[in-house]
């Protein structure tokens, strides 16, 4: 039984209860709407553009469609693509069908190459499309397309397909005209590094089919191998070698009479290249007249000398013409030969090969990088003749490491030249633009020393060197009754030394130079020679030619200096300075003496100089000039001539083109026998 508070209790809990339910109302569950999916009307995709197929919006509201699940690659049949509103339970379903679209530019193979000013016709039209199913070849636009100028570049291919339109960046290059030389002078029948030289010319041409190798000229004279074989042993060696062209220098004529040149003319029609020579009258030749053509030829014959010829270089026509000093009259034997003036010849096969549409041009010159520019030089042709891209040298000796430019005028000219010997093979690398200037050039010196020789070469040539070997002992026809010393003082002041004092050696060479020089120019008073080149002893008995070669080794040429008395006394002074300590640049004499003390400064110890006038010597008179002969080393300044240099700067320097030891042999056959003799030509009168 519930009392009184008990029955009061549930009471109040009752009316709570009652309260709470009316404040708030029991929850009532409802389902969820169902899902709702609308199918939308098919489309197709068109351009590859999906978007455009679909929807954007239902009813106001924007639709998110799920589009990775459409493969765009797939023809033919339809797919469904999904998507839905948001905040609203409502999806759409919509099939899409793709049709067959462009879909990329696919891009040239290779590398996109044009030659500067090409025009751009042809396969360029069109271009590989990629379409899903299938590669087309569709034409296509351009943009940023340009040969105007030489360089790397981007260009923009474009094909437009019912409005869909792709792209590709293409990168291109524009390319000048190539034009590559190996490039050898004045090698003198020096062949004893001619099958390394042959290695070096086969690694190039290998590297580069298209470089010509071309010869400046003076193959002929200077060695053993001419005076036995007279250039048939060279030539043997340049048609092994493939040598393009050749233009001939000076000694290619040293063999001359007056009715003409037998050995030049065999030489020139065995050999497996043709000559360019522009400023040479072979006419009255009976040996070189039927060789010569007056032509410029497009297709020119082995074995036969033109005005110019024209060959195809990297799709360009370049132009050929050769130019031999005119100083040939003096200094070798031409004979019948006449030559004509350099400049003007010159300026005519300009105007000839620019009339047949040539304009890279190249001379091949035998005129001297800076000789006399009284008698000619390529400096002096590049200066007054324009349009000349290269000038390919010889004939000075000129070791030109690396290319000289030179900018006067309309165009640039390039100056190249190989030194010496077959020291050297230089190149020559030529960029052109499509009006034929050169727009970059380089080039280098290679000692041919460095290469391996061809076995080919060496096997071709060693017959001729057994041979060879031979001769050079040989005996030339004159006899020593004593030793001609060369003596060096090993450190010892006190002791006699070629590069300190007058000795029978220095004296014998001396009068030979002078002799030899008298004969091309009779003006000429003296000879002197830096102790430095002379380098052995000749033995008593008879005299080989090894002997000789061995004294004067390094084949220097003749050449005479016009100097004022005050440069000539300023180069004695020079050559006593260090007395006693030894120097090569001390000069041995002939046609002059000198007396100096060396317990005066330096620079101030000459006493008395004197040159032979007839019978007499008289002193040397500093305002006068004089005419010395000397080896072209020392008259281009070696061992620090100064004074030569000056003179050889300003064009009072000639290079006879006499070999050293060739003068000396022919003038010890001509004395027969010879004694040492010291005759007080250089003398120390210190007390």
């Amino acid at each position: 039984m519930l009392n009184s508070k008990t029955r009061k209790f549930y009471q109040g809990m009752l009316a709570a209860t009652l309260t709470a339910s009316v404040i708030a109302p029991a929850v009532v569950t409802e389902a969820a709407p169902a899902k709702q999916t609308v199918k939308l009307k098919a489309a197709f995709v068109e351009n590859g553009d999906l978007d455009a197929a679909l929807d954007k919006t239902y009813q106001g509201n924007k639709i998110y469609w799920y589009k990775s699940t459409v493969d765009m690659d797939k023809l033919g049949t339809y797919q469904t693509v999904k998507g839905y509103i948001k905040w609203k339970n409502q999806h759409f379903e919509k099939k899409v069908r793709v049709i067959n679209y462009p879909k990329a530019i696919i891009a040239p193979k290779g590398e996109l190459t044009f030659k500067h000013g090409e025009k751009l016709t042809g396969q360029l039209n069109t271009l590989q499309i990629q379409f899903v199913d299938r590669v087309l070849r569709q034409p296509v636009k351009w943009t940023n397309l340009s040969t105007d100028k030489i360089g790397k570049f981007t260009a923009t291919a474009s094909y437009t397909h019912k409005g869909r339109t792709v792209t590709l960046d293409v990168p291109y290059e524009v390319k000048g005209y190539e034009l590559s030389f190996m490039h050898t002078n004045d090698t003198h029948a020096s062949l004893d590094f001619a099958a390394n030289r042959a290695a070096a010319v086969k690694e190039l041409r290998a590297q580069n089919p298209n470089r010509l190798l071309v010869d400046a000229g003076d193959v002929f004279s200077g060695s053993l191998y001419f005076n036995e074989f007279k250039g048939q042993v060279d030539l043997k060696l340049m048609n092994y070698m493939k040598y393009d062209m050749m233009v001939p220098g000076n000694h290619e004529f040293d063999l001359g009479t007056e009715t003409g040149h037998k050995e030049f003319s065999q030489f020139v029609r065995y050999a497996n290249f043709p000559f360019v020579s522009s400023n040479v009258d072979y006419s009255s030749d009976q040996y070189m007249k039927s060789l010569f053509r007056d032509e410029i030829a497009t297709k020119p014959f082995n074995g036969r000398l033109y005005e110019g010829i024209i060959q195809e270089v990297d799709g360009k026509k370049v132009g050929f013409f050769g130019l031999t000093t005119e100083d040939t009259a003096n200094i070798a034997s031409p004979g019948p030969i006449q030559f004509q003036n350099y400049i003007e010849e010159a300026k005519k096969a300009v105007k000839a090969f620019e009339d047949m549409g040539v304009d890279q041009i190249v001379a091949v010159s035998h005129l001297g990088y800076d000789d006399n520019p009284a008698i000619d030089n390529d400096l002096e042709l590049a200066k007054h003749v324009d349009g000349i891209d290269v000038i390919i040298g010889g004939h000075s000796h000129t070791r030109l490491d690396a290319p000289v430019l030179i900018t006067e005028g309309d165009n640039p000219t390039v100056i190249v030249q190989a030194y010496q010997y077959g020291d050297f093979l230089g190149t020559l690398d030529l960029v052109f633009d499509k009006d034929g200037k050169v727009v970059s050039q380089a080039g280098k010196l290679i000692d041919v020393k460095t290469y391996a020789p061809d076995p080919g070469a060496a096997r071709l040539l060693a017959p001729f060197a057994a041979e060879i070997d031979g001769i050079k002992n040989a005996e030339i026809g004159a006899s020593a009754t004593a030793a001609f010393e060369n003596l060096r003082d090993s450190g010892d002041v006190t002791k006699p030394s070629v590069r300190k004092n007058e000795t029978a050696l220095g004296n014998l060479i001396t009068d030979g130079m002078l002799d030899r020089a008298k004969q091309v120019d009779p003006q000429v008073v003296a000879a002197i020679q830096n102790a430095g080149g002379i380098r052995a002893a000749i033995n008593e008995g008879p005299i080989t030619t090894g002997e000789v070669l061995t004294t004067l080794p390094f084949g220097n040429t003749l050449a005479v200096m016009t100097l004022q008395g005050s440069e000539l006394l300023a180069a004695l002074e020079r050559s006593v300075s260090v007395y006693p300590i030894e120097s090569g640049g001390f000069l041995h004499m002939s046609g002059m003496k000198l007396e100096f003390d060396s317990s005066k400064p330096a620079n101030s110890r000459v006493v008395k100089a004197q040159v032979l006038q007839g019978e007499t010597y008289v002193d040397i008179d500093p305002s006068a000039t004089y005419k010395i002969a000397t080896n072209f080393f020392a008259a281009k300044g070696g061992d620090n001539y100064l004074e030569f240099k000056k003179a050889y700067e300003e064009g009072r320097v000639n290079d006879l083109g006499l070999i050293d030891w060739e003068i000396m042999r022919d003038y010890l056959v001509k004395l027969g026998e010879v004694t040492p003799t010291v005759e007080g030509r250089v003398v120390d009168v210190k007390e």
